[in-house]
């Protein structure tokens, strides 16, 4: 019997899973395989890494540095978070990123990234995060406040706006249940975003846009269906108990602090009954 882990996105938010995943380090929790969208992708592979507290330290470290996200950036290179800086620089010269650990983790790692001609989504597997980090740049990158990212000359963008919690995709490929760490609270309910402003802004990737437009949709079924799946004992879900209060690019450290350290607290409150899921 093989067990996925799914991580879903939301950008800072993303320090919720970051916590919850640093538990799983300490406890020695392993799974089969891992699939990550946006935030949970970029922050997910340091799982495999085994690098517990990296992720906290380099966005403590550099959350209010121009040179790694803000107006200057998005002003001077079309994306909201410096893709030289934040992707290349800080990983592999500030913070590096154990590589040798991750790829002989035994854990395969999958980034869910959204096709901008098509509207659908694709996986990759990184193997290598230095060869892959143009994958999970594109899994990560937010529309609207960053360029599509070009792989092999075709747009991408974030995963979220195809498939925000690729649990389906594990089931499909062989997993039996699935851990999947949300970063939304149960009451949570998606709202659509208005026509207008999509359509003009993605105007040259119609199909992008059409599932931009109804992302609030598939979202709130997923929910929905991994309700059920709970139920049946096919999913364990760790969510956060209440809103994090926090925004997609919250700059203010002390309530990323915070959403990292409820992460945690709620890893430890369900590690119990995430052993007994996993036997």
């Amino acid at each position: 019997m093989k067990t996925g882990l799914v991580l879903e996105g939301g950008a800072m938010r993303g320090m919720f899973t970051v916590g919850v995943l640093d538990v799983f380090i300490k406890e020695d929790i392993k799974v089969d395989g891992i699939v990550g969208v946006s935030a949970g992708a970029i922050f997910g592979v340091n799982y495999p890494s085994k690098q517990a507290g990296r992720v906290i330290a380099y966005n403590m470290e550099f959350l209010d540095d121009p040179r790694y996200m803000g107006m200057r950036s998005l002003i001077t290179t079309g994306d909201l978070i410096n893709k030289k800086f934040a992707y290349y620089t800080v990983p592999f010269d500030y913070y590096p990123f154990d590589n040798e650990t991750y790829h002989n983790s035994g854990m395969p790692f999958y980034a869910c990234v959204t096709n901008m001609l098509t509207g659908e989504a694709e996986y990759y597997r990184v193997e290598d995060i230095e060869k892959g980090m143009e994958i999970l740049r594109a899994s990560a990158s937010m529309p609207f406040v960053t360029k599509p990212v070009m792989i092999d000359g075709v747009p991408y963008l974030d995963g979220g706006v195809a498939d925000s919690i690729p649990y389906k995709y594990m089931f499909e490929n062989g997993y039996d249940k699935l851990v999947v760490i949300l970063t939304r609270d149960l009451g949570y309910v998606k709202s659509p975003m208005p026509p207008a402003p999509v359509k003009f802004f993605y105007r040259k990737y119609p199909e992008f846009a059409e599932r931009l437009l109804h992302r609030h949709e598939e979202y709130n079924e997923a929910v929905k269906e991994l309700a059920e799946l709970e139920k049946d004992g096919k999913v364990f879900i760790i969510r956060p108990d209440a809103p994090l209060g926090i925004r997609r690019t919250e700059r203010d450290k002390e309530k990323m602090q915070m959403v990292y350290n409820r992460g945690i607290a709620q890893g430890e409150k369900e590690l119990a009954a995430l052993k007994e899921f996993l036997k």
